[in-house]
């Protein structure tokens, strides 16, 4: 095993250091590696099995309360500035279990060699790993839940997710909740027949809120680099468009039609969403906000760490080999 590196990959131990350890090399590891190449960022990856040049690691509480845990899965992984958790914890004791068991086994002094000016009195807090844990905006689904939704709004605290979530905002951590992924093999045009499988089903879809891969690795590089302002805080990513479902997919069932060299879907969903505007007086799509719904406002994140999203708008066309 090898560590995923822009340098020359080295043998991993307790005392080698990268810039970010991502923790569960998935999906979202396939925008954000290139990334980390591109801009010389050290980096490394975990996967439960070790695949393609990444550090074999699997997450798992003690089966037992008073059972001495086995450190030596974290003593293996490299001391890092920035530790990405891309899978989900539940629970408040998932979280601290996994923090704690990380800076028990990475010295203080491994980390601060990564700093480019260590200082001679650093805090705590200052040579302590940054913590990340993506989420999802489903936290804020509730009942009630005002129309425009924000980072300060309620959420449902008795979810196991939102509440290991919320371990890690004590513990200083940050926590990115992202709307609906896309991108790469993530494409919005191959979801119709699952969201749309009948007319009915159709008829319940409102909003939907989406933020593309390479954003989410670009606001995970902007929180790694601007940590002061993330410290403690949850943020909610979407790339700052509300969808209306009827509009996607009266857009992409054509250009599946045009795809599969037939009218199936313009016989099929596209007529639907032609009888249901005539049923509910909708005139012209998107609908109004205030018919779709739940709607994400996420300016905050992206004024908070001076970006832009730069996938905003879903779309089929191939992009440099990508969607």
């Amino acid at each position: 095993m090898t560590l995923i590196m822009t340098t020359q990959p080295s043998p991993p131990n307790s005392k080698s250091t990268v810039d970010i350890l991502i923790l569960g090399a998935g999906w979202t590891s396939t925008f954000l590696i290139p990334l980390l190449k591109s801009q010389h960022i050290t980096h490394a990856a975990t996967t439960t099995t070790g695949r393609d040049g990444t550090l074999k690691f699997q997450f798992s509480l003690p089966k037992k309360h008073d059972q001495e845990p086995d450190l030596k899965p974290y003593s293996a992984l490299p001391a890092a500035k920035t530790v990405l958790i891309t899978f989900p914890l539940r629970g408040a004791e998932e979280t601290k279990y996994l923090v704690e068991s990380y800076i028990k086994t990475h010295s203080h002094s491994s980390l601060s060699e990564l700093r480019s000016e260590p200082r001679e009195k650093e805090t705590d807090a200052e040579t302590k790993p940054a913590f990340i844990q993506l989420g999802s905006t489903g936290l804020f689904t509730i009942p009630s839940q005002s129309p425009w939704v924000t980072r300060h709004s309620p959420y449902n605290t008795t979810d196991a997710r939102g509440q290991a979530e919320d371990a890690l905002l004590s513990l200083g951590g940050c926590v990115l909740d992202l709307a609906g992924l896309w991108g790469g093999e993530r494409n919005a045009r191959h979801w119709i027949d699952r969201v749309a499988a009948t007319k009915e089903a159709l008829s319940a879809k409102k909003s939907l809120h989406m933020i593309h891969g390479l954003d989410v690795a670009r606001g995970v590089l902007a929180v790694h680099g601007r940590w002061e302002k993330a410290r403690g805080e949850r943020f909610i990513l979407t790339d700052l468009m509300v969808y209306d479902w009827w509009a996607l997919i009266l857009g992409f069932a054509g250009e599946l039609d045009v795809e599969n060299g037939n009218s199936e879907k313009a016989e099929k969903q596209m007529k639907w969403i032609g009888e249901l505007m005539q049923e509910q007086g909708v005139r012209a799509l998107p609908r109004d906000m205030e018919v779709l719904g739940r709607c994400y406002d996420s300016r905050e994140f992206w004024e908070t760490f001076g970006i832009m999203p730069t996938r905003s708008r879903i779309s089929s066309v191939i992009i440099g080999g990508q969607y």
